[in-house]
């Protein structure tokens, strides 16, 4: 039994660990930990160090080989140099004498050795009569350190360029053969020790290469702090994005400049500001479904709940029941249609002759209640037109007469009212109105006339269906034209409610044959 439970226990703790492992390995918390090991800014950095590295390598590379070519190139000339001396000297006489060598070559090369001193890293040898003869002082006696090579250069017929390895390091030769009344009598030899020439290009190619290791970790710590500096958007874009949500969405990322980044903190926050304006318009939406359709849903569930078999209470019930469900019906258009005002969809501009406007809008309220209709002003048709949407100014000037109507009595006078607003000899837009003479308006509430669910005093004591909404659709269309709407009381008796538009809505552009003037 002790075993049995010992192997549960372990085999417990071993399912317990490898759900842990598990855990640890996907928990989503620690991605983006691993991920960020290498962020932006670490690849920006590294990609930058990887290619000044290789840059400065493939530098080193050329340097360093277009020293060596040098020092070879050097070398020939050297060598080449010291034998064009040999052979102008061969016209000089000797100088002990004061006659030409002739047959002496042991005097001639005795004679150009103690006048011409080789360079540094240079040597001199001559071969006289196939013996070894004589080299220059502080040069390395080659004929006993490598009898191979003295014999080599001994057998020398005609000018010879060679490269061989000595026991004193590699030298670079050149050999030429003295000639005596047409014979071969000897060879004088030019070697050089290139090494010493080699370790100083090599030495300078080190020095580059130390230097270029201080340039790139110098370089690597300004473009680490440089690339924290550009990527400061992107940070802040990432906290203003992280602390933004469905509540909160107030945060908005600091823009300065005119880059691209500026550009991506501006177009981020102006999507903030998109998505602010639609959750407020759904919260809005919402909170006007719910206010608004409280009380007829209320009267219908009361009248329903009460409702007896008896037919004339019935019928009563159902004509009630059936009012309240034509007024939720009509908010709901109503609302639904505050809601599609943000949208680019909510507006179909065209252009649109005032005068026909104001003819078609008194036409169409004469059916609306027992007032006295009239038209305050309004251009002929044909004479002035602006870009609008026709169908959306008649709903705004029928829910202002809708409204004037509802404030005044049977006969009063509501006047509708149109005239172009004139610039500079031009039409640039136009001033809508619509007025009564009923008891005017709340003082109190006229700041506040056009928000939803706002309704002056008599509003409130004289009717039920609606709570502001047609004034707010109002305003919600004269601003999607891009204009304002205002309400005022009259000085003798009543209101006047004024739409001011532009000559055309914001995005649309306007033409000489749109429009007209007078």
């Amino acid at each position: 039994m002790t075993m049995t439970a010992t192997a549960m226990t372990a085999t417990a703790m071993t399912a317990t660990a490898t759900t842990m492992t598990a855990t640890m390995t996907t928990d989503p918390a620690t991605a983006p930990l691993r991920r960020r090991r290498w962020g932006i800014r670490q690849r920006v950095v590294f990609s930058y160090l990887a290619l000044l590295v290789a840059a400065l390598s493939i530098s080193l590379i050329v340097t360093r080989q277009s020293l060596l070519n040098g020092v070879e190139r050097d070398v020939d000339q050297a060598l080449a140099q010291e034998i064009e001396e040999l052979r102008l000297a061969t016209d000089d006489v000797d100088p002990d004498t004061g006659e030409p060598f002739g047959t002496d070559v042991e005097g001639f090369v005795r004679s150009f050795m103690r006048r011409s001193v080789p360079g540094e890293n240079e040597a001199f040898y001559a071969i006289v009569r196939g013996e070894p003869f004589l080299y220059n002082a502080g040069a390395p006696n080659l004929f006993d350190l490598d009898p191979a090579l003295s014999q080599t250069w001994g057998a020398t017929t005609e000018a010879r360029w060679g490269r061989t390895m000595t026991s004193v390091g590699e030298i670079r030769y050149l050999a030429t053969p003295l000639v005596a009344e047409g014979a071969d009598v000897g060879v004088f030899v030019v070697a050089y020790f290139p090494e010493p020439d080699r370790a100083a290009a090599h030495r300078a190619v080190r020095i580059l290469a130390l230097a270029g290791a201080v340039v790139v970790l110098l370089t690597g710590a300004f473009a680490w702090s440089i690339a924290g500096r550009v990527l400061r958007p992107v940070r802040e874009l990432t906290d203003t994005a992280r602390g933004i949500s469905e509540t909160d969405l107030s945060g908005r990322i600091p823009v300065t400049g005119r880059d691209e980044l500026s550009e991506l903190g501006a177009t981020f926050n102006e999507m903030i500001d998109r998505l602010e304006r639609g959750f407020a318009g759904q919260r809005q939406f919402l909170d006007d479904v719910a206010h608004e359709l409280r009380t007829p849903i209320t009267i219908v569930q009361g009248h329903l709940e009460l409702m007896s078999d008896e037919p004339v209470e019935r019928a009563e019930t159902l004509t009630i029941v059936n009012d309240e469900l034509d007024r939720m019906n009509r908010y709901v258009t109503d609302l639904l249609l505050l809601a599609k005002a943000e949208t680019t969809e909510f507006l179909r501009p065209e252009p649109v002759d005032l005068g026909e406007l104001a003819q078609m809008v008194h036409q169409k309220v004469q059916g609306i209640a027992d007032r006295h209709w009239a038209i305050d002003e309004a251009p002929a048709p044909g004479a002035v037109a602006i870009i609008a949407d026709p169908g959306r100014l008649t709903q705004a000037l029928l829910n202002l007469a809708t409204n004037a109507a509802q404030h005044t009595d049977a006969g009063a006078i509501v006047a509708i009212g149109i005239a172009p607003v004139w610039s500079s000899g031009a039409v640039a837009g136009a001033r809508i109105w619509v007025r009564d003479t009923g008891r005017g308006l709340d003082p109190t509430q006229l700041d506040h006339l056009f928000d939803r669910r706002v309704r002056g005093a008599a509003s409130r004591t004289e009717r039920t269906d609606g709570l502001g909404i047609g004034l707010s659709i109002v305003a919600a269309i004269a601003h999607a034209h891009g204009g304002t709407v205002s309400a005022t009381n009259e000085i003798t008796r009543g209101a006047r409610f004024t739409i001011t538009l532009p000559l055309s809505p914001p995005g649309t552009g306007t033409s000489d044959d749109e429009e007209t003037t007078s």
